[in-house]
């Protein structure tokens, strides 16, 4: 863990998912036990099998989950947003870190040692419940990339990939604005394919009026103007899969 601590830092701990809901009084007590350090783009957060225990709350900033193969290919996991956190799995198991963290922007990342933090699990019943339903989330991401990578042909991976980082990003009335917007070679790795593929089909999908390019921005044009995000994304499916039996066909 390098970047650079901050010695007297002005942050909230309010935006970390698993704190919402807290009184302002324990929200201070919990930062006292933190620490915070800032990070440059592409500086690396938390190393793969690192010895270091800590778990970290992303406060500012955009961050990348990722383990490099021994040649050098990097396999992304997920992409981490403000509120985010990471780092539990070691906090909670002491074993070596599972992945890589990197800042894909400039980050804010307040971290808590191991032990503090398994005492304020055991103190604060809900943020052991809401650690448990981020848990669950979880798994349940990785049993659909599983089901995706097993059942799907690499251009419904990259579309369902697509989806995935619309639902994360901004939405705006009919468009959601992936920001910033992913480089092909970021999707081909986790979608466990090349970066032409990936091309290919975005290629395709902009020429649907799905995909916009926007500078660094990453437009998706929802069919159905002003409707719950949910909906938009199935209604894309639909739109996705009758691109693709009209091509089959």
């Amino acid at each position: 863990m390098a970047g650079s601590q901050i010695k007297q830092p002005r942050y909230s701990l309010e935006s970390v998912a698993i704190f919402r809901g807290l009184s302002s009084s324990t929200l201070e007590r919990i930062k006292r036990r933190c620490s915070c350090r800032s990070y440059e783009p592409h500086e690396s957060i938390v190393g793969h099998l690192d010895a270091s225990d800590e778990v970290f709350f992303l406060l500012t900033g955009r961050a990348r989950v990722a383990v490099r193969s021994t040649d050098g290919k990097a396999v992304n996991f997920r992409e981490l947003s403000p509120g985010g956190i990471f780092g539990e799995y070691a906090a909670i198991d002491g074993r070596p870190r599972s992945a890589n963290v990197e800042a894909r922007t400039s980050c804010l990342v307040a971290s808590m040692p191991a032990g503090a933090f398994r005492e304020l699990l055991e103190a604060e019943p809900e943020i052991a419940k809401t650690l448990l339903e981020h848990f669950v989330r979880e798994i349940r991401e990785l049993t659909t990339r599983v089901f995706e990578f097993s059942t799907l042909a690499v251009r419904y991976r990259i579309q369902a990939e697509v989806l995935r980082l619309a639902q994360l990003s901004v939405c705006k009335g009919a468009i959601a604005r992936i920001i910033p917007a992913p480089t092909h070679a970021e999707i081909a790795s986790r979608t466990s394919t090349h970066r032409e593929a990936v091309t290919r089909e975005l290629n395709r999908l902009a020429k649907m009026g799905i995909l916009e390019q926007q500078n660094r921005e990453l437009w998706i044009r929802y069919r159905a103007i002003g409707c719950a995000r949910k909906r938009c994304c199935r209604r894309i499916v639909l739109i996705m899969s009758i691109g693709n039996d009209k091509e089959m066909n």
